[in-house]
């Protein structure tokens, strides 16, 4: 007699994506009317109402355009399609492809972690020096080697793939953002309207996150094509924004001197203590993210459960979306509350999401709404941070600055996963309160920011 054993699939309910859809629409399109009815006779802090400030909506339409495509490209490049069995990590299954081992696969990613952390880190620095369209330049070129690399079969190379997309990472942080915020200050735009497309920038990344997925599932239907249409369609997007960014970005940044520039960045970055709490904030987060990246999926399947991926993952995207747009709610004009007091409130939301997933099993519903209500703090985070680097750091120290923030993230990324390589001496629920405590520490960091905002001359050692 044959046994059969039946294993029942969970699966999200479709109204998820209403909700996030339905949530994100209300909350773009109720901002004019909350602001507007607290801040009588205020400056509109809604995007779509900016009435004669129509030279910023040109500049503000045609940086959102280049940074989209360049997130599509990024999520193109870096692409691992989440397969319906169970793995250790999303996108094992592309190494497993080329004959790769667990321990060598954590070996690649640590070679990838390496060239970020050494690599990366004085990234910023130079092109500060050199100007951020060339590092704009760069991050398409590096996508365009590891198209390449993709779609010839000679050519292959994890190792090198795994470099560049690290490179590429760090690139990635930084340019986009300082040459906006440079072309912007240079245009003679307000400080208000920065803010608006610092959020806008969360949001279209996370939205352009979302298509770049959808096309790569389309293209590695078959998955014994060994990803050469994905690599083809990176590089074909890494070519279209190398020619965008020609056409569009006339000029280049003036050359700093070298001997000027690090005697700034010695004054306003290494000595300034309000500059070292918001890199520990934005190496937390950055840590924190590349964890959950990591471990959401062997997290979800644990024990044997079985759940379509591939489906779940828009989700987390879409509360990303979402938390982005409450930022204007929040640190608009018409809000009562400083930007440091919403940031640290995020940070501690976000690290008691992933603490729950720690300390405590959860049915698989529920780890995808802790894991939802993460990227929403998320989504909140980044644009809260950009706005702070902002108030605090000269734009022409802003590529050292962010960069210098991932290097202690890429550090403790590379000796997990050395660690994993060798002797996986380290668990998966480690690693993730190790994250957790990060988002503590950064939040308790914020706080001290905020009390000495509210009292300039009181001594550090007093707060």
């Amino acid at each position: 007699m044959t046994v059969v054993i039946e294993r029942e699939e969970w699966e999200l309910n479709p109204l998820a994506y209403v909700f996030l859809f339905v949530s994100c629409f209300a909350s773009i399109f109720l901002c004019p009317y909350f602001s507007k009815g607290s801040a009588k006779g205020a400056a509109s802090a809604y995007p779509f109402d900016l009435g004669p400030s129509a030279p910023f909506l040109r500049f503000q339409r045609s940086f959102l355009l280049i940074y989209s495509i360049a997130s599509v490209l990024f999520g193109a490049s870096s692409y691992f399609p989440v397969i319906e069995v169970l793995q250790t990590i999303s996108g094992e299954y592309e190494y497993m492809q080329y004959g790769l081992g667990r321990e060598q696969m954590a070996l690649v990613l640590a070679a990838g972690a390496a060239g970020g952390l050494f690599l990366g880190t004085f990234s910023g620095i130079l092109f500060d020096m050199i100007g951020p369209r060339n590092a704009c330049m760069l991050y398409c070129v590096l996508h365009l080697l590891v198209g390449l690399l993709k779609t010839v079969r000679w050519l292959r190379s994890m190792w090198v793939e795994s470099i560049c997309l690290a490179l590429a990472s760090s690139v990635f942080h930084f340019c986009f953002e300082t040459w906006m915020v440079t072309e912007h200050e240079k245009h003679g735009h307000k400080q208000d309207l920065l803010n608006d497309t610092f959020w806008l920038m969360t949001f279209y990344e996370s939205a352009s996150l979302v298509g770049s997925q959808g096309v790569a599932n389309i293209l590695v239907k078959d998955l014994h094509k060994k990803f050469s249409r994905l690599g083809a369609f990176a590089a074909l997007f890494a070519i279209i924004t190398i020619l965008y960014i020609r056409k569009a970005w006339k000029g280049n940044q003036d050359v700093s001197i070298i001997g000027s520039y690090r005697k700034s960045f010695s004054a306003h970055v290494l000595r300034d203590k309000k500059i070292w709490i918001l890199v520990w904030a934005q190496a937390s987060i950055h840590f924190s993210v590349v964890v959950f990246w990591f471990l959401w999926a062997p997290t979800i399947v644990a024990d044997g459960r079985e759940v379509h991926l591939s489906r779940i993952y828009p989700c987390f995207i879409g509360s990303r979306m979402l938390g982005s747009t409450a930022f204007p709610l929040f640190s608009g004009i018409a809000s009562s509350l400083h930007t440091e007091d919403s940031l640290t409130a995020s940070f501690v939301i976000a690290a008691a999401a992933l603490s729950i997933v720690v300390y405590d099993y959860q049915e698989i519903g529920l780890l995808v709404i802790l894991f939802c209500i993460f990227h929403a703090c998320v989504g909140f985070i980044l644009p809260s941070l950009a706005k702070l680097r902002s108030m605090y750091l000269p734009n022409e120290l802003r590529g050292g600055m962010i960069t210098l923030s991932l290097a202690p993230a890429n550090a403790v990324i590379l000796l997990v996963l050395i660690n994993r390589a060798y002797n996986r001496s380290i668990e998966n629920s480690t690693i993730m309160a190790l994250a957790a405590c990060g988002l503590l520490t950064a939040g308790a960091c914020i706080h001290i920011l905020r009390r000495w905002r509210k009292h300039p001359r009181q001594n550090w050692r007093n707060l």
